[in-house]
């Protein structure tokens, strides 16, 4: 049986264009999308995100199920789970 460890994901590393890498609590992380996902367009979003209702849903689901966010040429957002401790 697997580990529960294998599947936490307390802390991100947050890469942004033209920013220092950033490591962030999943609460954390959790505020950042969605203080983007504010800032963006709906018609930007991907699919299966618009479709979801609140944008702390959304921000929620990204964390679940994606790594990365598309925000234009050239523009990057993304996050990895990291584990800080043996």
């Amino acid at each position: 049986m697997p580990d529960s460890l294998m599947y936490a994901q307390d802390y991100f590393v947050v890469l942004e264009t033209n920013q220092a890498e950033q490591f962030l609590t999943a609460s954390e992380l959790l505020e950042k999308l969605k203080t983007v996902l504010q800032q963006m367009d709906f018609q930007d979003l991907p699919p299966d995100v618009q479709k979801i209702d609140t944008v702390a849903d959304q921000a929620k689901y990204l964390i679940d199920t994606s790594c990365e966010l598309d925000l234009g040429p050239g523009e990057y957002l993304q996050w990895y789970a990291v584990r800080l401790e043996k």
